[in-house]
């Protein structure tokens, strides 16, 4: 089978489109229609990425396409479309960058009605972490009558499918980006548009101006205590990326004590696969997106796509037409 193979070698890592026989294990085998490009799939392909934990790899955190083989008694059947993602996929186990996939049963989730495998990933694994973002915000409370919500980074997968569910949910969205990206923004469904240096603010000061009810952090770094910071009473952040960096600098617990916010940590990797499926249900039904445009590579254009991605030039979703 043809597929995106990152290999580490004494001169760094090695990628590019190769033939594999190797599919390794899992009982369940998938024809791959389409992956996704993330910024995890780029880490895996570059030396201490910190992503990638086997070589050779095929990268591709998450797939759609049509079971081959299936074991008896699993919640799907062979010739029908399922998707994919999290858990172990292109870390340490061959992902959706190739032609086949096989992965264990318990990592699969029937195509949900009204998704087709296109669909499923341009919404992908952002949009998946995007959903568990806004669900967990809403299980706290959060209603579109209680005031703005910050989505940062907001031009990248997971922020871009933010801005474009929750203003489709009625929301009153600010946008946080570090491009010119207005028009674009605006397009997903956002009433405004921010620069970073707008929500970090003054790092110096534990306390800003109270401005969102809630909100979606897709960066880290300094951009998570200055959205903290500037959280209304009992408001909530949603935080699912690092891009911005792993440390909390300048961030104190008055945040926490005198407005009583919460910052809710999101994982979309592990996530069981019941509540798995139960999400992507939601997000077929009163969470989908309703913009789907993405951006078409193959398999012989990933490597201009990943880099583009690490060097933080993408806009939106970027989907990979691997079969028919």
């Amino acid at each position: 089978m043809r597929a995106f193979v990152a290999e580490k070698g004494d001169d760094g890592v090695a990628r590019g489109v190769r033939e594999l026989e190797e599919l390794g294990d899992g009982d369940v085998l998938v024809r791959v229609a389409w992956s996704s490009v993330n910024y995890k799939d780029a880490l895996a392909t570059i030396p201490r990425g910190g992503v990638a934990r086997v070589s050779p790899l095929v990268p591709g955190i998450d797939l759609a396409g049509v079971v081959e083989e299936a074991p008896t008694g699993a919640a799907f059947a062979e010739g029908e479309e399922v998707l994919a993602h999290g858990y172990e996929l292109g870390m340490s186990h061959h992902g959706g960058f190739a032609e086949y996939a096989r992965v264990p049963a318990a990592w699969v989730v029937p195509l949900p009605p009204g998704l087709s495998a296109r669909d499923a990933m341009a919404i992908g694994t952002a949009g998946y972490t995007a959903a568990l973002s806004i669900l967990s915000l809403e299980r706290r409370g959060l209603t579109p009558e209680d005031g703005p919500v910050l989505v940062t980074g907001a031009t990248g997968g997971v922020g871009s499918m933010a801005v474009d569910m929750l203003a489709g949910r009625g929301y009153e969205v600010v946008a946080s980006s570090g491009k010119d990206a207005d028009d674009f923004l605006r397009e997903l469904g956002a009433t405004s548009v921010i620069s970073r240096e707008d929500v970090i603010g003054d790092a110096s000061r534990p306390l800003a101006k109270s401005q969102w009810a809630g909100a979606v952090d897709c960066v880290g770094g300094a951009m998570l205590p200055g959205v903290l910071r500037g959280l209304q009473y009992g408001g909530a952040v949603a935080a699912s990326g690092n891009t911005g960096g792993i440390a909390l600098e300048g961030l104190t617990v008055l945040p926490f004590i005198l407005r009583a916010v919460a910052l809710l940590g999101i994982d979309s990797a592990q996530t069981p696969i019941g509540d798995r499926i139960e999400t992507w249900m939601r997000i077929a039904g009163d969470l989908r997106p309703r913009h789907l445009d993405a951006r078409e590579v193959g398999l012989d254009d990933l490597e201009d796509a990943l880099s583009a991605i690490l060097r933080g030039e993408n806009r939106g979703r970027t989907i990979v037409r691997v079969g028919g």
